[in-house]
């Protein structure tokens, strides 16, 4: 593995496990309000991002790279709304998707077929991250403060459970 890309490739990472830190710190924000069907969600999506640090690690000594951990940022802890929790959700899944298309470059640029091969998972992945955070932005922007609308939405998002790895 070319030393750019084992770089770079630590570097996301390091953004997954904060994506992942960063959900959690939204659970907790949820649990303190007492909606545990949006906090379920934020957990799974928590553990979503700690499955993609993953395979990125397992990737990277597959390539007979070395794996570097970094310090973790840490999150925010308040948020303003559940509307104002999903939209920086949104936001940072769409940062995220920035980030993965500028790896993606980096492997064409490199002529690094396998990184840009491992690297479409990831390409598809965010698409349904910014599709699922962008739905459930504008039903909240439907619902707004209406309190049975939250309740309703808390049930739903309470059934949502972790998916199995993708390979």
């Amino acid at each position: 593995m070319k030393p750019n890309i084992e770089k770079a490739i630590n570097e996301q990472i390091n953004a997954e496990l904060y994506s992942a830190y960063l959900y959690y710190s939204m659970a907790a924000y949820f649990d303190d309000i007492n909606l545990s069907g949006f906090s379920n969600w934020m957990k799974v999506q928590a553990e979503e991002e700690q499955m993609h640090a993953k395979k990125m690690y397992d990737f990277v000594y597959e390539c007979d790279g070395k794996v570097v951990l970094t310090a973790i940022e840490a999150p925010p802890t308040e948020w303003n709304s559940p509307l104002d929790t999903f939209k920086n959700v949104l936001s940072h899944e769409q940062h995220v998707t920035d980030r993965v298309n500028k790896l993606v470059d980096l492997a064409i640029n490199e002529s690094d077929h396998a990184t840009n091969n491992f690297l479409q998972w990831f390409i598809a992945e965010q698409v349904e991250e910014v599709a699922a955070a962008s739905g459930l932005v504008k039903q909240l922007e439907f619902i707004q403060d209406n309190p049975q609308g939250i309740f309703m939405l808390d049930r739903e998002l309470g059934q949502r459970v972790l998916p199995p790895p993708a390979e």
